[in-house]
């Protein structure tokens, strides 16, 4: 018997908003001052954790003699001049939450990014007061694909994990929300598609796709 789906949990980067295309842009501009040039490996490894860790993945890949601390401001004011004139909802975005609020079912955001920098993408479209709950960085001890973010998202929806409908675009955050328990769909771009999704329960082409919403209406 199938579980019947209680609640939804978006991951935000490269699922909510076209981030991952302003990131590989920033990252690309930040490693050409520096005389590199980003591989897919160097970007794989990168994708779904938190800032400090993705960030020591770039330094190791690339052999810098530097810190996070030393390059975040540099490489924010990159990503932040980009967003200002590229962000943009992912295609679909904007229907299913119109979607999920017709079946009162409640919604959540579960970010390996910080707090402030989430507030900032939702604030910037009216999104924020759409979303029963958001947990970020700060909010746990273990990054995707660690499941503890997903875990705490369910006691926080108050439903078990498996009622929970997770959806998520990188290996990292589907690895973390199948460890949980949730109906993981992995909803894959261009970036991430080389990703291993084994662990999903189904893949998406979007968020416009009928798989999601079927099995909301099961």
């Amino acid at each position: 018997m199938s579980v019947k789906i209680r609640a939804v949990v978006f991951d935000c980067d490269g699922l909510m908003f076209n981030t991952e295309e302003i990131f590989h842009e920033a990252t690309h501009t930040l490693l050409r001052r520096r005389g590199k040039v980003p591989t897919a490996e160097m970007f794989h490894q990168m994708m779904g954790r938190r800032a400090e860790e993705s960030f020591q993945v770039l330094i190791d890949h690339n052999g810098l003699d530097e810190t996070f601390e030393s390059i975040r401001v540099e490489y924010f004011e990159i990503f932040f001049a980009l967003i200002e004139r590229s962000i943009a909802p992912m295609p679909g975005l904007l229907e299913l939450l119109d979607h999920l609020e017709v079946r009162n079912l409640p919604k959540g955001v579960a970010t390996s990014s910080e707090r402030s920098y989430l507030q900032k993408l939702l604030g910037r479209f009216e999104l924020t007061s759409r979303f029963h709950m958001m947990l970020t960085a700060e909010d746990v001890t273990r990054g995707k694909p660690n499941p503890e973010i997903y875990l705490r998202a369910a006691e926080l929806l108050e439903v078990e994990p498996a009622e929970m409908l997770v959806l998520e675009d990188s290996e990292a955050g589907t690895r973390a929300a199948a460890a949980a328990g949730a109906h993981i769909i992995s909803v894959p771009h261009e970036h991430s598609r080389h990703q291993d999704f084994s662990s999903a329960r189904a893949m998406a082409r979007g968020l416009h796709d009928p798989v999601i919403r079927s099995l909301l209406e099961a």
